[in-house]
Parts: structure tokens; sequence; C-alpha cells
């Protein structure tokens, strides 16, 4: 994962548009909440908006938009996992209007921005279709990048647990030796 930020990091065109948000103080607290697994919530809008950023790009569609969007996507700044008095409602319901209000306090969003902010959890949430072509890019790359936090999650546990493994048959032939 750290390969991959490294190397979005790299892309000074990107970066450019991304820039203010990703230095804005309220921005960067997502770096203390988890997303998925291990990955911060900061660390899934960065690659979920440079997959946003790539894929509109190449397929002509409002890159800068996309790319701005999905960066805000999940600025909801609380642990989802605990419940949280006042919060109605499940956190995949509720999380797109809560990354919405506190983006649009924080920066200009255009009518695109505000709609891949809002329905990104589509089809999760039925009846929040998304308006634009950008909210479904975000949609997808949101699911894959969710995914592949997951598996990859899933590879490093049964690397450790293979590791593990090795390591106590190797031990046990060394103690039956002695």
């Amino acid at each position: 994962m750290q390969d991959l930020i490294n190397k979005i990091y790299e892309d000074t065109y990107f970066i450019d548009i991304v820039s203010d948000i990703i230095k804005n103080k309220t921005v960067l607290q997502m770096k203390n909440y988890r997303q998925h697994y291990e990955t911060t919530c900061f660390d899934h809008c960065l690659v979920a908006s440079y997959y946003c950023y790539k894929y509109c790009k190449k397929h002509n569609l409002d890159y800068i938009s996309c790319a701005r969007a999905a960066m805000l996507h999940d600025l909801f700044l609380y642990d989802w996992r605990k419940r949280i008095n006042g919060r109605k409602g499940l956190h995949a319901f509720t999380h797109p209007k809560t990354a919405y209000e506190n983006a649009n306090k924080l920066f200009i969003l255009n009518d695109k921005e505000k709609d891949i902010i809002l329905k990104h959890m589509w089809p999760i949430n039925i009846f929040e279709m998304p308006k634009y072509r950008e909210s479904f890019v975000l949609t997808i790359i949101d699911k894959r990048c969710a995914i592949s936090e997951a598996i990859y999650q899933m590879r490093k546990q049964y690397s450790q647990k293979r590791a593990f493994r090795f390591l106590y048959i190797f031990l046990s032939f060394l103690i039956l030796k002695i």
C-alpha cells in the first residue's frame, strides 16, 4: 500500500489538483480514523481519488471534479465501528451526507462534486441514484478499493500465520535433534 501511495505523490499533476484538499487540517484528521482494516480514511480516499483521476482522464470525463470529490467522499471524522450518539441509521447510509456537509464547510463544491460525494454508496442506498458518469466512477472505484484493502489484509494475515507455522516446524525439529 505504501508503494502505491508513494507512486501517487510522484504524479505531480494529480497532486496539484488535490493539493489544497490534502493539505487541509480537517482533511488531514482522516489519518486518525481507520476505514477498512488497517487503511486510514485519508489513504483510502487518496487511492480512490487517484484511480478516479486516472480513469476519468483516460475516458475524457471530468477528472478534476471526480478526483476532488473522491478525496472528500469519506470525510466523516469518526470511528464508524462505534455507535455514536445522535447518528441515526447505519453508517453506510448516513456517512455520505456527513462527508458532504463537512466538505461543503471547507471547500466550494460544484454540482458534480456534490453528487459524487452524496451518491457514492449507490446501490446500497438505492434511492440515491447518481446523476453523473463521474459519480458512477467513484461508486465502482470505492468498492474496488475496499475489496483490495480487504484482500491485502487477508494476504498479510495469511503470510504471518504461514511464517509462524514454518517457525513452529523449524523449532520442533531443532528441539527433537537436541
